[in-house]
């Protein structure tokens, strides 16, 4: 660990990647909240998330060519000033009253440049740290993201409260232009072209070579489909079911990635002693479970500790999830087969943002939660009948 807190550059990386967490916490909670203002119903939210996956969805054709091809830096700097200008552009448009209509738009641009920017960043970190301790880093950052978490949604309660959900997705956009700048002072070699094909090509075929890789993106596309409006429903829940105000619903998403923090320090050692399989299978099929238990919680401290549940596990996986994409993933093609990865689990994200939040309204967040948990688990516990099971990864078969 002292070879992380002696590289400069990392701790540049850890920094800026804080900061732009943070402002992704305000945004994370004041979006949901506009809810109460009337600008947009549950239904409406269901369709910009649906929306935003969509132009993600699309994003990751190319996000891993141009993370593998051109300046890294450069890259994420392009991307934290894009997304400085538009998320700017709401609180500046709504000066002038409520236009519910540009979230339409630039949530989903945003979010091209925020899968440009996470293709990338993740592509960044291997050459930043030994290889030996990728796992330590990628906590590192994930702890640092936690912890800008557990502040955001209670600031975004609070400011949401007092100037309304808008300022605080404006306190979002400063903090990609304060990231972009402190990008500046970190020193990232370009990535040496292997003249594979352009595209997600080399990428998949990575993938669908790996006897670990192929099963896992399949079964996190099933996870994310049950699991990528949770936040939003848990939202809805809290306001609509149990009446709670923006201020509380901010302290409990805070209480909620609380858990995150501790994944953080958790996830390095549990995969030392439990290899990867065992982690990756126990979190997600815990976190099933528990989140059945929200949908059937009335209680707001219980929801807190359930929701802190849930980020525990899922930060326990997704660490170890990304952790072993950059093992075994040769540097000049992580960009690709990072932007393949995650663009393959989000086919299904799209319906899955639509058919949650249509369900929490129309069925009810107890049923649809107690439903989506109960897949969660499932699809966590098949896990055990293919290649994931193992304690670790064996490297992909030669290309043929």
């Amino acid at each position: 660990m002292n070879s992380l807190w002696r590289s400069r550059d990392f701790l540049v990386l850890l920094g800026v990647q804080t900061l732009s967490a943070f402002g992704d916490a305000l945004t994370f909670a004041a979006v949901p909240l506009l809810m109460r203002t009337g600008a947009i119903s549950i239904t409406d939210l269901g369709w910009i998330r649906a929306l935003t996956a969509v132009a993600t969805l699309l994003t990751g054709i190319v996000a891993g060519v141009i993370a593998d091809r051109f300046d890294r830096r450069t890259v994420l700097r392009i991307c934290d000033v894009a997304r400085f200008v538009l998320l700017g552009s709401i609180p500046l448009t709504w000066l002038t009253g409520a236009q519910p209509w540009l979230l339409y738009l630039v949530l989903p641009a945003a979010a091209v440049f925020s899968m440009v920017f996470e293709v990338t960043y993740v592509a960044v970190v291997p050459a930043l740290v030994p290889a030996d301790r990728i796992a330590e880093a990628n906590g590192l950052l994930y702890g640092a993201y936690s912890v800008a978490f557990l502040a955001g949604p209670a600031v975004a309660g609070v400011v949401s409260q007092v100037a309304g959900p808008v300022a605080a997705i404006g306190l979002d956009a400063v903090s990609f232009l304060l990231s972009a700048a402190g990008l500046v002072l970190i020193r990232i070699a370009r990535p040496v072209a292997d003249g594979a094909e352009r595209g997600l090509g080399a990428g998949v075929r990575f993938i669908r070579r790996h006897p670990v890789m192929l099963p896992l993106t399949v079964l996190l596309a099933v996870l994310i489909f049950f699991t990528s409006s949770l936040n939003d429903v848990v939202v809805y829940h809290l306001m609509s079911g149990l009446g709670q105000s923006d201020a509380v619903i901010g302290l409990v998403l805070t209480a909620g990635v609380l858990g995150s923090t501790f994944a953080a320090a958790a996830v390095a050692p549990l995969r030392r002693r439990a290899g990867f399989g065992a982690t990756w299978i126990g979190a997600f099929g815990l976190c099933g479970l528990l989140v059945a238990g929200i949908g059937l919680a009335s209680n707001v401290p219980l929801i807190a500790v359930l929701a802190a549940a849930v980020t525990l596990c899922t930060g326990i996986a997704g660490i170890s999830s990304v952790s072993l994409r950059q093992e075994v993933t040769p540097g000049h093609l992580l960009g690709r087969v990072t932007a393949a990865f995650w663009t393959l689990q989000l086919v299904l994200a799209p319906a899955g943002d639509a058919a949650l939040t249509f369900s929490a309204k129309h069925l009810g967040v107890p049923l649809t939660l107690s439903v989506a948990g109960a897949a969660v688990t499932i699809t966590a516990l098949a896990a055990l009948f293919t290649p994931i099971r193992r304690r670790t990864a064996t490297p992909p078969p030669p290309p043929t």
